[in-house]
């Protein structure tokens, strides 16, 4: 089954096609976020018009790069949620009317579902069930999977997600946007251990995140060290990076190291664009050897939003016989564990 993957839950365009026999067939992305830099986060209208400037170019691409037709598709798979209403009903709208056209499938895909399945998408695959960490810009969540479709949310942010945390720290020391990655650059370079960062909510039960107690203790440390200029020397700049850092890095550890005690579970998944931190990999990765147990992600380049994951966990579903009427569906909110597994697989 050959599965056209579309997805514009955000400021990203991704296509893929995705073959359940050979696997993933092409994959195209174009990143608005260069354009919305100039405004230090995404204008949700500006999203919607960009989406509709790059989504056909791109699907050609795609046909293109799998040397395929359009007839050649047997389904078509989109992000109907949560996300940028506006975002979504574009790659909602021109999914549903060419497979209309095209007389196949189309089938609505929940944007985290897709997240928490991109690491199938690699030769090493773990398998059900297994604890997700899905952590990104608009998202903080622990769960345990235990198959496809069937997910038990344990844990999530009580305000600001983790992604979100580092754009809005990144903003404050006037860095670029996205956040995570230029603060990781600068934190390269900083001494983790000049400021006493909190780690909050590690001091208690539970498996909720909370990072705006983070973001304020940012935010007066910060106007603290700024120079009568305004500005915050360079050097003092990469140890507040590097603090933060590490502050939301061992707050992920620690959540995830009990999530996987509560479950009996030793294998861990985590999905998202935070997920691409090398710190949080290097952690993870260290703190689960001595537990005899395993981490599991995707390849940086399908850690952000992308059609692959989409076009993935569409074909998943459409081989278990699941379809949607050609009506098109945009959540701006939906909850994972509010989805059940495909028909065929209860």
């Amino acid at each position: 089954m050959r599965v056209l993957g579309i997805e514009t839950s955000c400021d990203e365009t991704g296509i893929a096609i995705y073959q359940s026999s050979k696997g993933l067939l092409a994959n195209r992305l174009y990143s608005q976020a260069a354009m919305h830099s100039e405004f230090g986060g995404v204008v949700p209208e500006l999203a919607s018009r960009d989406h509709v400037r790059k989504i056909l170019p791109l699907i050609k691409m795609v046909l293109s790069d799998s040397g395929l037709e359009l007839s050649h598709l047997n389904g078509i798979a989109y992000t109907s949620g949560p996300g940028l209403v506006g975002a979504l009903m574009v790659g909602g709208a021109l999914a549903s009317s060419l497979a209309y056209a095209l007389g196949i499938p189309v089938l609505g895909v929940h944007h985290m579902e897709g997240h928490l399945l991109a690491p199938m998408l690699e030769k090493t695959r773990p398998e059900f069930p297994f604890v997700a960490l899905l952590v990104s810009g608009g998202h903080t969540q622990l769960v345990n999977v235990k198959s496809l479709g069937d997910y038990n949310l344990l844990g999530e942010s009580l305000d600001d997600a983790a992604g979100e945390a580092f754009d809005k720290t990144a903003k404050m020391l006037d860095l670029d946007y996205p956040g995570g990655p230029i603060v990781a650059k600068f934190a390269a370079n900083g001494n983790i251990n000049r400021f006493n960062f909190p780690r909050p909510m590690t001091d208690r039960s539970g498996l909720d995140f909370s990072f705006s107690g983070l973001k304020t203790f940012s935010r007066n440390l910060i106007e603290r060290h700024r120079e009568n200029n305004g500005f915050i020397d360079r050097q003092t700049r990469a140890d507040i990076c590097a603090g933060f850092q590490e502050a939301v890095v061992d707050t992920l550890v620690i959540k995830c190291l009990r999530a996987l005690e509560h479950t009996s579970l030793q294998r861990l998944v985590i999905a998202g664009g935070v997920a691409a931190n090398r710190r949080l990999r290097e952690k993870l990765e260290d703190a689960l050897k001595s537990k005899q147990a395993r981490v599991f992600y995707a390849r940086q380049e399908f850690c952000t939003d992308n059609g692959a994951m989409i076009a993935y966990a569409g074909c998943q579903r459409m081989l278990a016989g699941e379809r949607d009427d050609l009506a098109v569906k945009a959540y701006p909110r939906w909850s994972l564990d509010t989805l059940t597994p495909p028909l065929g697989r209860n």
